[in-house]
């Protein structure tokens, strides 16, 4: 196992050098090989077989995990693997440091390409027979259109079902699966139902933490009385736009009408406009077109990036030994990778508390979501990266560093490199009523389609009877 030391220094040599462009070939480094995992049996020679494409047979592996075993022994040196996902910025470094384990032990060069347009590329380059080695897929509906369309390996094939199944919850395994086949592993989780905020600032202005929807609710008032907004919103990202608003829907509906509406809802068993989700966005319209709570109104939540909207809460008064936090807002309700995107000064001064629940009949539940590698071309080197990153040591470095909680169960907690993640990795693993973000399970059309671009209009002034109801005309037939 890596020393603590030792990941520090891979780290700190890998940033100064992790500029190229997001689709070079990362470079091998002499790092010491990561320990196999203890699931690990021992080598069986795998028989020859041709590659085939993944509408075909797959190739089966002579033993779990195979072509990693081969892999580390240096069957497969000197090939490539391509892999495409939204990782861009500093997310994009951390992935590749999460890689160089691998790459390091095996000699595959791995081209990782990170883009905020992601779900438009990977669209077009799949469309045109030019589909990378694997991709990172946050909704689970995208991927299940790949596999209606033949476009993906089953998984099962590539890896040992019963480690999966030992390092996975059900719900994780059952995301990933279609028709009886897993097409997707999830590499990385989130955990949603989070309010950032300075703990500094709260003792300052004699404000508590709430535990509650009503006690949320009186703390905004005061906020308000003391001449701040209490709510740090923003949507912008490009063509992702959308997507926090659907969050914050989401995260009402679970919570007013409990999982049973929530599923209705996800599955269309009920309609999209129906009484209990145009309440829902009646209720998140109270917050986010009050421009008293929600900071600088529509123009700042439709303008700014969804990486900065938290600045306000760390703009600062004076200067030298006089100078001190001048929060504009005081709260931010954004999943636990965030943290990535809080400038580094105040990232231990910051901390999260639970989105408070509505109903003591409903609970407390969590959303979450996550990121599904799914394979579209079938070599032995690409069967091998699959193999590392859905084991524990796939996310290890990432984990040890910041912003990344796997959604393997057996990823040890005390890897994480910070109490936040440590937090959010036992809440997860912990979890009792957890449900996967609704946006990603609904048909792509919706989901990634006219639910972003419906809270878009309804931020800009359209009422939610409205928008709600062209979501639903929408909805495929």
């Amino acid at each position: 196992m890596l020393k603590k030391l030792l990941v520090v220094l891979f780290i700190f040599s890998f940033l100064l050098s992790a500029c190229a462009p997001a689709a070079t070939p990362i470079a091998t480094v002499d790092e010491p090989v990561v320990e196999a995992p203890a699931t690990e049996v021992a080598v069986v020679e795998p028989t020859a077989a041709p590659v085939v494409e993944p509408t075909e047979a797959p190739v089966v592996p002579a033993g779990p995990n195979a072509e990693l075993t081969d892999a580390k022994a240096g069957k497969y040196a000197g090939t490539t693997v391509t892999i495409m996902g939204p990782y861009t910025a500093e997310d994009d470094i951390k992935f590749r440091a999460a890689m160089e384990p691998f790459i390091a032990s095996t000699g595959i060069n791995v081209e990782h390409e990170g883009t905020a347009d992601f779900n438009t590329l990977l669209t077009v380059r799949v469309e045109a027979g030019n589909a990378p080695d694997l991709a990172v897929v946050a909704q689970p509906a995208t991927t299940k259109l790949y596999a209606e369309q033949g476009k993906l390996v089953d998984l099962s094939s590539v890896l040992d079902m019963d480690q999966v199944k030992e390092d996975y919850i059900q719900d994780w395994i059952d995301l990933g699966t279609f028709d009886g086949k897993l097409y997707g592993i999830y590499y990385r989780a989130s955990t949603k139902s989070l309010v950032w905020y300075m703990p500094a600032e709260f003792e300052a202005a004699g404000y508590a933490v709430p535990t509650s929807w009503e006690e949320m609710v009186a703390l905004q008032d005061q906020i308000i009385a003391d001449g701040k907004a209490p709510w740090c919103i923003s949507i912008e990202h490009s063509g992702v736009t959308g997507w926090v608003a659907t969050d914050w829907l989401e995260e009402i509906v679970l919570r007013k009408y409990g999982p049973e509406v929530y599923d209705q809802w996800v599955n269309h068993e009920i309609p999209f406009n129906a009484p209990e989700i145009v309440d829902s966005l009646e209720e998140m319209g109270k917050i986010w077109k009050n421009d008293a709570i929600a900071y600088g109104g529509k123009d700042y939540i439709l303008n700014t990036w969804v990486g900065a909207t938290q600045n306000p809460m760390f703009e600062t008064t004076g200067t030298g030994e006089d100078q001190k936090l001048d929060s504009k807002c005081f709260m931010h309700r954004q999943a636990g990778w965030y943290l990535s995107f809080i400038p580094e000064t105040q990232r231990a001064a910051s901390n999260f508390f639970y989105f408070p629940a509505m109903d003591e009949k409903i609970g407390k539940p969590i959303l979450g979501a996550g990121d599904q590698i799914v394979q579209f071309n079938d070599r032995p080197e690409v069967r091998a990266l699959v193999q590392y990153l859905s084991s524990p040591e796939g996310g290890k470095i990432w984990a040890m560093t910041s912003g990344f909680i796997s959604a393997n169960k057996n990823v040890p907690l005390d890897w994480y490199g910070n109490a936040l993640d440590r937090s959010q990795a036992e809440i997860l693993q912990n979890a009792t009523i957890f449900r996967f973000d609704a946006s990603d399970m609904m048909p792509a059309e919706v989901g990634s389609g006219s639910f972003w671009t419906g809270m878009i209009e309804w931020t800009n002034g359209k009422d939610s009877q409205t928008v709600l109801d062209e979501i639903e005309a929408s909805w495929p037939k």
